[in-house]
């Protein structure tokens, strides 16, 4: 694709770029009902950029998407990539969490069997 093209991308719908899930791969699935992490997903934004290492986590109240992360010298955590806006977050959080109940089940999802 020719520079022009990307430009052309970024300049859509007024000059704001609304970006879209067009790929959800789940890697990784935890089959054990004491695991709080259940998956590992690849997403992969306008079939121009892929995010691997995002994680599914089961909190007392509710699943949590946390993105991929690095351990530092300092042994602290730091997100490696990570939305910006809140409502880019809310976005991807709804399009994984949502493949993810359709692919098992919210009740099962919500209970932790079969998962």
């Amino acid at each position: 694709m020719k520079k022009s093209n990307y430009r052309a991308l970024l300049t859509k719908n007024n000059g704001v770029n609304e970006m879209e899930i067009t790929d959800v791969k789940f890697r990784k699935v935890q089959n054990r009902e004491d695991s709080r992490m259940k998956a590992v997903v690849s997403i992969v934004l306008d079939n121009l950029l892929a995010v691997h290492d995002i994680r599914i986590i089961k909190a007392p109240s509710r699943f949590i998407v946390v993105m991929p992360s690095r351990k530092g010298t300092d042994g602290i955590y730091k997100d490696i990539v990570h939305p910006v806006e809140r409502s880019f977050r809310e976005y991807i959080e709804s399009v994984i969490l949502g493949k993810y109940f359709e692919l098992f089940g919210q009740q099962d999802a919500e209970n932790n069997e079969n998962i």
